[in-house]
C-alpha cells in the first residue's frame, strides 16, 4: 500500500521530505478515512491548492493541517447523506410566500402579484466539485452547446502548416468519452518547466499610494529601456522626437496611450515619447497604413513613418517586439541573406526549441449558467491535444454574472472557484500525469 501511495504522489510531481514517516501517515489517513491512493492525491492537491504552498515537496509539517482537511471533508460528506434533510434557497422561499394562499381553501384577501425575478423553472443549486452539485441534467439543452462553429478557428496570425492538425476536430467530438482514443493522441514531449517572477507586491508595498513623480519615472524608465533594447539589436537607428513635424521619415519610441477615458480605437490612439525626447508630449498616431497590427494602452513600441502637420505621425512601421541581437559584422554572406523583410534573421529563429503552449482567458461561464462549459471543453480539448503548458487568466468567475447580481447563489468566489475551476484541473493533472502551478493575483479582483 504504502508503494502505491508513493507512486501515485510522483505521479502527480510530488516529492518527500521525511519519505518514511511521511508514507506511514499517509496510510494512516486511508485506512481512516476510507480513501484510495488516487483519492489522497487528489485531496492533496486540493489541500496544496488552497494553501498555495511554494514547492511541489510533501513536508511532514502540513501532515497535520492536511488531516483536519480530510476531517472536514468527511463532515460534508455526512452531513450531505443525512436524510429529510432540504437546503432552501431564496427561490423556494419566493415560491412559499407567493403561492401561499393559493393552497388554502379559505378567501383571503386579494394580492398584486408580485413578478418574480428569479427563474420559475431552476433554482440555482450549490456548487460543489467540477460543476453544479446536482449536475447539469443530461437532457437540458444550454446554447453553448448547441453552437455549431465547435473549435472553429476565428483568426490566425503566422499559420504554420501541420498535417497533424490537418485533421477536423469536429471528427474528434464523439470520441471525447473514448478512454483509449484519447490516450492514444497523446503526443509525447518533452517537460517545460515554469518560474513565476514577481508574484506579488514587495512587503511594506501600500497599493495606491505610488507618488506622481514615481510614476512618470516607472514609465520614463520603460520607455528607456526599450529603446536601449531596439538599438542594441543593431536593427533600428536611435530614436527622435516624433512631435516635430518632419517630411522625411524617422523612428520614435513610446507608450501606445487613449486620448480620452473610453475604449481604445483607431482614431484615439496615440504615442507618448520619453521625457527626454520630446518632454513626455502625446502625438496623435495614424496606423491606417499598417496591414495589420494589435496594440494596447501601456504598450511601449517602436515606431517608423514620418510627421508632415506636427500633430499626426502617420506610421509606415510598427514594432512590437524586442528583435534578437545581431552583430552584422559577424555574420556571413549566406546568414545575412536570411535577413527577411523586418531584418529579422529567420535562421536564429528556426533554431529555437519548439513550445506547445494553449493560452485562454476567462471569464469561463456563460451568462445563462455557472455550469462552466467553457472551461470544461477547454480541458477536453487539452486532454485529445495535450500541450507543454496550458495557461488560464482570470478572472474565472464574472462579477457581473446575472446569476450573482441576482444573489441566487449560496457560495461566495472563492468557493466557486476552489469547488468549479481548480477541481476540474486538478482533474486533469491526476489523470495525466500534469503538474499545476497557481499564481493569485493580488492587484486586480476576480483574478
Amino acid at each position: 500500500m504504502k508503494e502505491e501511495i508513493k507512486s501515485e504522489f510522483k505521479k502527480a510531481g510530488f516529492d518527500f521530505d521525511e519519505e518514511e514517516e511521511i508514507l506511514s501517515k499517509r496510510l494512516t489517513f486511508c485506512i481512516n478515512y476510507s480513501l484510495t491512493p488516487s483519492d489522497l492525491v487528489s485531496s492533496w492537491e486540493v489541500y496544496y491548492l488552497n494553501r498555495q504552498l511554494d514547492e511541489p515537496i510533501v513536508q511532514n509539517a502540513e501532515m497535520e493541517g492536511f488531516m483536519l482537511h480530510l476531517q472536514n471533508n468527511v463532515k460534508d460528506d455526512i452531513i450531505k447523506e443525512e436524510t429529510g434533510l432540504h437546503l432552501y434557497s431564496i427561490g423556494d422561499v419566493e415560491m412559499i410566500l407567493n403561492d401561499d394562499d393559493t393552497k388554502d381553501d379559505t378567501p383571503s384577501t386579494p394580492t398584486n402579484n408580485r413578478q418574480d425575478v428569479y427563474s420559475p423553472i431552476h433554482d440555482t443549486p450549490s456548487l460543489y466539485g467540477n460543476i453544479l452539485a446536482s449536475g447539469k441534467p443530461a437532457d437540458l439543452v444550454t446554447p453553448f452547446s448547441k453552437r455549431t462553429d465547435r473549435f472553429a478557428v476565428k483568426f490566425s496570425i503566422n499559420t504554420i502548416p501541420d498535417v497533424e492538425n490537418g485533421k477536423q476536430e469536429l471528427n474528434h467530438e464523439n470520441e471525447e468519452n473514448d478512454e483509449y482514443n484519447i490516450v492514444s493522441k497523446i503526443v509525447s514531449r518533452k517537460r517545460c518547466s515554469l518560474v513565476i517572477h514577481g508574484s506579488g507586491p514587495k512587503p511594506g508595498c501600500r497599493f495606491m499610494y505610488d507618488r506622481t513623480e514615481d510614476k512618470i519615472n516607472a514609465i520614463e524608465n520603460r520607455i528607456k529601456k526599450h529603446a536601449r533594447a531596439l538599438v542594441a539589436s543593431g536593427l533600428y537607428e536611435e530614436p527622435t522626437d516624433p512631435s516635430i513635424a518632419s517630411p522625411r521619415s524617422f523612428f520614435s519610441i513610446g507608450m501606445i496611450c487613449c486620448d480620452g477615458e473610453g475604449r481604445l480605437n483607431e482614431k484615439s490612439v496615440m504615442l507618448q515619447s520619453s521625457i527626454e525626447h520630446s518632454g513626455g508630449e502625446c502625438v496623435r498616431l495614424d496606423l491606417q497604413r499598417l496591414n495589420h497590427y494589435s496594440v494596447f494602452p501601456g504598450q511601449v513600441v517602436g515606431i517608423g513613418g514620418h510627421n508632415p502637420s506636427g500633430h499626426c505621425l502617420v506610421a509606415s512601421k510598427l514594432v512590437d517586439y524586442i528583435p534578437t541581437s545581431v552583430a552584422k559584422e559577424d555574420l556571413n554572406p549566406s546568414k545575412k541573406q536570411a535577413i527577411d523583410k523586418e531584418n529579422q534573421p529567420t535562421e536564429l529563429l528556426c533554431n529555437q526549441r519548439e513550445l506547445s503552449m494553449i493560452i485562454a482567458a476567462g471569464p469561463f461561464t456563460t451568462t445563462d449558467n455557472l455550469f462552466f462549459e467553457p472551461l470544461v471543453e477547454l480541458l477536453a480539448y487539452a486532454k485529445r491535444r495535450p500541450p507543454q503548458l496550458l495557461v488560464l487568466l482570470g478572472p474565472f468567475i464574472d462579477s457581473e454574472h446575472p446569476d450573482i447580481k441576482k444573489g441566487t447563489v449560496d457560495r461566495d468566489f472563492d468557493e466557486i472557484f476552489r469547488f468549479g475551476s481548480l477541481e476540474e484541473v486538478g482533474r486533469l493533472c491526476r489523470k495525466y500525469g500534469f503538474s499545476s502551478t497557481c499564481s493569485p493575483c493580488t492587484i486586480y479582483t476576480g483574478c
